[in-house]
């Protein structure tokens, strides 16, 4: 059995520990957090293909330091996040439920009225690590017409699965969902 998958983005290699989602499904875990290399040639790939932007938004947790990256490299000096919880410095939030095929029960995510005034009547860009379901992107896109921003486009370091055939999103590789024995599932 395969218990892992060689993935090549943006120049570079990792090798991903194949993690099981149910009986039926694994994935192979991305995980971007402390890997500065791949955050920094991924973040350069992606504004290569990037639309035209006033700001860049991402949910909560793995999108956190590519959209850093991403505002830093295009000299933007803010970017947005929608939180998994309220936080007691928010006022007037804005919310909504996601669930993901990484998060076992719904979660919600919200903004506040600052980051909504900086959307407002601007072109957002909807960042993430990896697409798969697209229910996170759903949710983010929701509070970002929700206050009244315009979204400019969706892209992600990874298209999982299905996602890839989305005409939707701008991505840098296909990561493809997998069976028990580590085949690729078709």
């Amino acid at each position: 059995m395969k218990d892992y998958y060689d993935l090549h983005v943006a120049g570079l290699e990792r090798r991903l520990p194949l993690c099981r989602v149910n009986d039926q499904l694994y994935i192979g875990a991305f995980v971007i957090f402390g890997d500065v290399e791949l955050t920094t040639a991924s973040a350069r790939e992606l504004l290569k293909i990037a639309p035209e932007h006033d700001i860049l938004i991402t949910a909560e947790s793995k999108g956190i330091p590519l959209v850093y990256e991403m505002a830093r490299q295009n000299g933007e000096n803010r970017y947005l996040i929608a939180r998994k919880a309220p936080k007691l410095y928010m006022r007037n939030i804005f919310s909504t439920e996601v669930t993901s095929i990484t998060t076992a029960k719904r979660q919600t995510l919200c903004i506040d009225q600052e980051d909504a005034d900086a959307m407002r009547g601007k072109r957002v860009l909807i960042v993430d690590d990896v697409i798969s379901t697209g229910e996170s992107l759903k949710a983010v896109e929701k509070l970002v017409e929700e206050a009244g921003g315009i979204v400019a486009g969706r892209m992600a370091i990874l298209a999982e699965g299905s996602a890839k055939d989305r005409k939707d999103i701008l991505f840098l590789e296909h990561l493809p969902l997998f069976n028990p024995d580590g085949s690729v599932k078709e």
